[in-house]
């Protein structure tokens, strides 16, 4: 069993501050088999580019801060207490718009993520 403390991420200090920083939470390496799953920082004014996984889902779940998702064309708005469910083969991305850093947490399906990232416009 591996249980995650959403305070420990929310006061996490930005390693990386004015990038994306990502860390691995969930791994092979931590014997999970099917899903891993990473914590991520935004900073103001930066971005997760739109892209699509071809077989991957997603558990997309904020924690602090406010964070635009575009989704298949649509933006939409996203706070803590909204958990995000991401198909395969949906294109998506998020932008900070905000003057602060966002943290989510996200969990997902194998395969890992390099190998089925495809980005788009």
């Amino acid at each position: 069993m591996k249980i995650f403390k959403i305070e420990d991420y929310v006061k996490l200090k930005n390693p990386t501050p004015g990038e994306l920083y990502r860390a691995d939470i969930l791994t092979v390496d931590r014997k999970a088999k099917d899903v891993i799953g990473f914590f991520g920082l935004l900073s103001p004014g930066n971005e997760v580019p739109y892209h699509i996984h071809k077989k991957r889902e997603s558990i997309f779940i904020p924690i602090s801060g406010e964070i635009t998702m575009f989704f298949e064309g649509k933006e939409i708005s996203v706070k803590p207490g909204v958990v995000v469910y991401m198909p395969p083969e949906k294109k998506h991305g998020l932008v900070n718009k905000t003057d602060k850093d966002v943290r989510y947490l996200e969990f997902c399906t194998q395969p890992p993520f390099e190998s089925d990232f495809e980005k788009v416009e």
